[in-house]
């Protein structure tokens, strides 16, 4: 029987992505919520002032509860690693900073809310991953989850009222397919 030598740390930038989010979860614990709204929530403010850049992309690592923190963090967990190991730790880092830029001025240009959680860098990891494989042509899969998680999102957003972005979800989705089909084509 063969025996676990050591503990890999396998995924560097959605291990350390899911840290951070962790800690900034109890920042705001014991700061009552003030550090994630100072730091990791995006929403309108002064363009003048570092904070807004620092919370324009800061604002995937703030989560409102751990309800919300392990929902974002499961599927993240669960998809990242295959395309951390598929596309490389620097390509995944920057398709987690052009998902954060792209959700957050969107939603600072549509909304007067706040914004905060992973939950459109997850949409994109979903999407992306449905086109990780065969090289030639659209993969159906990509189409399937598309209609499905894309279309959940717009059903949500024109039938429920809550405090859930589903432009994020979408917008995140729209990049993270955008993006895969652009490796595709590199990649030929």
């Amino acid at each position: 029987m063969k025996t676990i030598k050591s503990i890999k740390y396998n995924s560097p930038v959605i291990l350390t992505f899911a840290g951070l989010s962790a800690l900034v979860l109890l920042l705001s614990y014991l700061t009552k919520g003030r550090s994630t709204l100072a730091f990791f929530s995006v929403y309108r403010g002064n363009m003048l002032s570092p904070f807004f850049y620092i919370r324009l992309f800061g604002h995937v690592l703030g989560h409102i509860n751990m309800e919300h923190y392990a929902n974002n963090m499961l599927l993240l967990l669960l998809v990242g690693p295959m395309l951390e190991e598929k596309y490389g730790s620097k390509n995944l880092l920057y398709i987690i900073l052009i998902v954060a830029f792209v959700t957050g001025i969107v939603h600072i240009l549509l909304f007067n809310t706040i914004l905060l959680g992973a939950s459109g860098v997850v949409f994109a990891f979903i999407l992306l991953a449905s086109i990780t494989g065969d090289k030639e042509g659209i993969p159906l899969t990509l189409i399937i989850v598309a209609i499905i998680y894309i279309g959940e999102q717009v059903f949500q957003g024109l039938t429920i009222q809550d405090n859930i972005s589903q432009l994020t979800h979408i917008v995140g989705g729209t990049v993270g397919a955008f993006i895969g089909l652009t490796f595709r084509k590199n990649n030929k």
